[in-house]
């Protein structure tokens, strides 16, 4: 069954956990939707898994479009949201709705995600008044790292857990209708999601949230550059696709690939009238 805005809100209301795992190509979003996933992220992060950066800073449109496509043919049933990368909805409210809507258009996804909190709430409301639905992101926001210095917990203080529950309610006001909480204490993560109406998918913000999401390779143990606390290693296929490498170059230098039950045969007699 499609995955829907509608089939979040309903979600939420029963009580039944969401599920998102992020996706970059068409073939892990084919894999991923017809495992059964709730939803797919195009996430920014692709600028460190797929793209090889430090951080998600320099990921442009244009990459979450290229992408974004790519995962939207794979998915059938999978809400597919894409990330707005920095600088393309920040600068203003206009360039915003703009690039929220080539996203959207370009590559047929079903909703946008975007940092912050108050002070992109009048971004928020531009974007769903043209129609195009927004999951909110609070917490640790990779798109601001410099600011925070590092990849740090947030609201672990008073005044930043209470600026953290504003926040949040000020997405729900301003129109977006899931949140993302990253890197978030989990007994604060799981009072707001009490408080909201909207649905909370958490990443390193504990069980008390609507849903979870993952970046796949992280959970696949196929991204050792980094591993955050909060992954869980579901299955190891880095060192799988490793020793699969290593077979095939093995056999190739070897010469038992290919082997005669990988080729295509030709007539004796059109090879012996070549000579």
């Amino acid at each position: 069954m499609k995955n829907t805005v509608a089939t979040f809100k309903a979600m939420k209301e029963k009580g039944e956990k969401i599920s998102m795992l992020t996706s970059y190509d068409y073939s892990t979003a084919k894999l991923v939707d017809e495992a059964g996933v709730n939803s797919i992220l195009v996430g920014d992060s692709l600028g460190n898994v797929m793209l090889g950066y430090e951080n998600t800073i320099p990921v442009t449109v244009e990459d979450m479009i290229h992408h974004g496509a790519a995962v939207c043919r794979g998915a059938k049933n999978a809400l597919v949201v894409v990330d707005m990368p920095f600088l393309s909805y920040q600068v203003s409210v206009e360039d915003a709705v703009r690039n929220a809507g080539r996203i959207m258009k370009e590559t047929n996804c079903a909703a946008v995600k975007l940092e912050g909190g108050q002070e992109v709430c009048p971004q928020i409301k531009a974007i769903t008044a043209a129609s195009i639905p927004v999951v909110a992101h609070l917490g640790l926001t990779p798109q601001s790292i410099n600011a925070f210095g590092g990849y740090k917990v947030q609201g672990k203080s008073l005044e930043a857990a209470k600026k953290l529950i504003a926040d949040a309610k000020a997405v729900e006001e301003a129109g977006a209708f899931a949140l993302t909480l990253e890197c978030v204490p989990a007994k604060l993560a799981e009072m707001i999601s009490k408080e909201l109406t909207i649905p909370t998918i958490g990443i390193g913000a504990g069980n008390g949230c609507d849903g979870q999401v993952l970046v796949y390779a992280d959970m696949l143990a196929m991204f050792s550059d980094f591993r955050p606390k909060f992954v869980r290693n579901f299955a190891n296929i880095g060192e799988i696709m490793k020793q699969a490498f290593r077979e095939y170059d093995a056999a190739v230098k070897d010469s038992s690939f290919p082997a005669p039950e990988h080729t295509y045969k030709i007539d004796d007699e059109v090879i012996d009238k070549l000579y």
